[in-house]
């Protein structure tokens, strides 16, 4: 079967997704938005996989929102353009954005090619949280608009895949529950491995000495970036040495940049770093750091949470305790708190006690590790999705 798999975002799990599909025989092209910075899986590491980008070559307007409704349009029509020239039997598809999703839905709905939505997000709740308190009454109406637009594409998909049970009340809203499966998201178990602390990558940073909190992944509207320096500021106050690492690109730099002047912290600031030394970035960390919105709920689950369990290394949570992602960490040992300044000193508290226990730290990191090994089933993930996208190409 020939197969197309779009994920937005060009993440790690669903490269390896991809992979997996095309060892067990089928014809298969990954395809992802270049112009989207994040952190990007092993794209174009798997010679059974065929591997084609759209965006090339720009870089989203994400603070203009009028530039960026515009580019999303237009890469839904290139990837309509795709998938007339991949001609799949089936196509997966998932972390795209509402308007770009309409356009794509409709060429699929006239052409009859058969789909699945691959949900990591209500959009539309998302956008109407956010909105709330953040943004104009103008994107309050645009929220509204994106969450009927989304309820309708994900209407027309011959079946829908979710990330957690969270999301079955609004497909049972939606009237899509009927075909609609949990298939909660994982993270490259032979890609992402333990390493030491002392790493190359750790001492090319000068790293290797100090303790060291990390933050590596995408910082955004779902995220408080200032969080990060204030409980490191925190936990210098209290005696330990600890220097900040963040590894993003984006608006959330200069904020970073601003907090770490004003409370005098050392701050390593990094771009997104090439996939194959991610490891050695997770290892680089004695406390690996991970902050949401309160506005993210149930919905999004970071996917940097599942690759710090890979890494294991002990992990403080900053975000909603109705999380999946929280449960994960709680269940690794971790910490978590609310996403706001009031745990601050919480947080200080608990990552000082680690730092100062090697045998806390290494305990901790054994345990996320064996939760990593014991939920991430990729031989299972990949034979559902098979059996999704085959009964969505035979109609």
């Amino acid at each position: 079967m020939r197969i197309l798999v779009h994920d937005y975002s060009g993440h790690p799990f669903q490269v390896e997704l991809s992979a997996a599909l095309a060892d067990r025989g089928h014809d298969v092209t990954h395809s992802w938005c270049e112009a989207h910075v994040s952190g990007k899986g092993n794209l174009g590491g798997h010679e059974q996989v065929r591997f084609d980008p759209i965006g090339c070559g720009e870089v989203i307007e994400k603070l203009s929102f009028r530039r960026r409704l515009l580019q999303e349009l237009r890469y839904g029509v290139q990837l309509a353009r795709q998938v007339r020239r991949r001609r799949p039997d089936a196509v997966l598809m998932g972390n795209v954005p509402v308007p770009m999703m309409v356009v794509v839905t409709a060429y699929l709905l006239l052409t009859r090619v058969p789909w699945v939505s691959w949900q990591q997000d209500v959009q539309g709740v998302a956008m109407k949280s956010f909105a709330g308190d953040k943004l104009s009454r103008g994107f309050v109406v645009f929220a509204w608009v994106a969450a009927r637009l989304e309820r309708w594409c994900n209407r027309r998909a011959d079946a829908i895949v979710v990330i957690s049970d969270a999301f079955l009340d609004v497909h049972r809203a939606w009237g899509t529950a009927h075909k609609t499966v949990v298939i909660p998201n994982w993270a490259p178990l032979h890609e992402l491995v333990p390493t030491d602390r002392d790493n190359a990558w750790a001492r090319e940073h000068d790293l290797a000495d100090a303790p060291s909190l990390l933050y590596s992944g995408t910082l955004g509207l779902k995220h408080n970036p200032r969080l990060l320096v204030q409980v490191a500021r925190a936990v210098r106050d209290r005696g330990v040495p600890a220097r900040l690492t963040v590894v993003t690109e984006g608006h959330a730099v200069d904020l970073l940049r601003e907090e770490a002047a004003r409370l005098d912290v050392p701050v390593t600031l990094l771009p997104f770093q090439p996939y194959e030394r991610l490891s050695e970035v997770l290892g680089s960390g004695d406390v690996l750091m991970v902050v949401l919105d309160k506005a993210a709920g149930g919905f999004s689950v970071p996917s940097k949470t599942l690759s710090y369990l890979c890494a294991a290394r002990p992990i403080l949570g900053l975000m909603p305790h109705e999380n999946l992602a929280a449960a994960l960490v709680d269940e690794a040992g971790g910490c978590v708190l609310p996403p706001d300044e009031g745990s601050v000193e919480k947080a200080a508290d608990w990552v000082v006690e680690v730092l100062d226990d090697q045998e806390v730290r290494e305990k901790l990191g054994r345990r996320a590790r064996d939760l990593a090994e014991r939920e991430f089933d990729l031989a299972n993930c990949s034979r559902e999705f098979e059996r999704l996208l085959l009964a969505a190409a035979r109609g």
